[in-house]
């Protein structure tokens, strides 16, 4: 009887490990695989995904305001 050599493994598009391909998810943006271990990690981009996102400013301000106007209150009548 021939053997089978049919491979059940995709290489996750955030870590670069090679998993079971059911074992997985879709990056959220393209739809490329994304193991187990980085979705229970919180990963939901694939590394190429992760590099199109803008960073988050650090220290939580919104985006488009300084440090220094974060934390002041607003101006009555302003």
């Amino acid at each position: 009887m021939t053997e089978l050599r049919e491979r059940d493994a995709m290489e996750c598009r955030a870590c670069g490990r090679e998993e079971r391909a059911s074992e997985g998810y879709p990056c959220t943006d393209c739809g490329r695989f994304i193991c187990n271990m980085c979705s229970m990690r919180g990963v939901t981009l694939c590394a190429d995904c992760a590099k199109k996102v803008p960073a988050k400013p650090a220290d939580g301000a919104p985006q488009g305001a300084s440090t220094s106007e974060a934390g002041k209150a607003p101006t009555p009548g302003a």
